[in-house]
């Protein structure tokens, strides 16, 4: 398996999760995640996952500052429907990192640890996604600004030959690369733009 080099130099994101140290899961409960999870989960790299990720990233760095921030004790709302539009990709990406789960996630032990009814679609509320959490009501609400870092002018033409099958071996190895670059720009380049990833807090 082989992801190209930037993946190792994008931000990642530590976080203390109690339920992984309560079932010795991982020493200490501290749980590194990085681009490149991300990518396993949703099984593509592309600008709604590095956006995804980032925006996580950023609103948790927000809502803890100095602290580690703690996984489970996140509520996550996306203004979207889980049908629309990238909200489902959006979604995993921040339940990956905060562990917020709808419905179907874990319901608890004896009353702790429990995930479920933390991610939550069709909320009423300007920008993307929100994270609030649990234990002070501190809440960040988070958008991604894709016209900050624009496509490449090129992969538009390449996208459109892979997807006819007109392209040859090359130009598709050639097209992953051009969208792959993007990707490449929003984590390095811009991965603490303010104009790409926008944080608001919210009381």
């Amino acid at each position: 398996m082989k992801f190209p080099d930037f993946f190792d130099r994008a931000p990642s994101l530590t976080v203390y999760d109690p339920l992984a140290a309560f079932l010795g899961a991982v020493e200490d409960g501290l749980i590194t995640y990085s681009y490149s999870d991300a990518v396993k989960l949703a099984g593509h790299s592309c600008p709604t996952v590095a956006g995804a990720f980032l925006m996580t990233v950023k609103a948790l760095e927000h809502l803890y500052g100095s602290e580690v921030p703690v996984r489970g004790e996140i509520d996550v709302e996306l203004r979207q429907d889980a049908s629309e539009g990238v909200a489902g990709v959006v979604a995993s990406v921040a339940a990956l990192l905060t562990g917020a789960a709808g419905e179907g996630g874990f319901k608890g032990i004896a009353g702790q640890f429990e995930r479920r009814d933390r991610l939550r679609y069709g909320m009423d509320f300007d920008g993307e996604v929100s994270f609030r959490r649990r234990d002070t009501g501190v809440r960040v609400v988070a958008r991604m600004n894709g016209g900050a870092v624009p496509p490449v002018p090129e992969s538009r033409v390449s996208l459109q030959r892979v997807l006819s099958g007109d392209a040859s071996r090359d130009e598709a190895r050639e097209f992953g690369l051009l969208w792959q670059e993007r990707v490449r720009r929003m984590l390095i380049e811009h991965a603490d733009d303010p104009d790409f990833i926008r944080l608001e807090a919210v009381s």
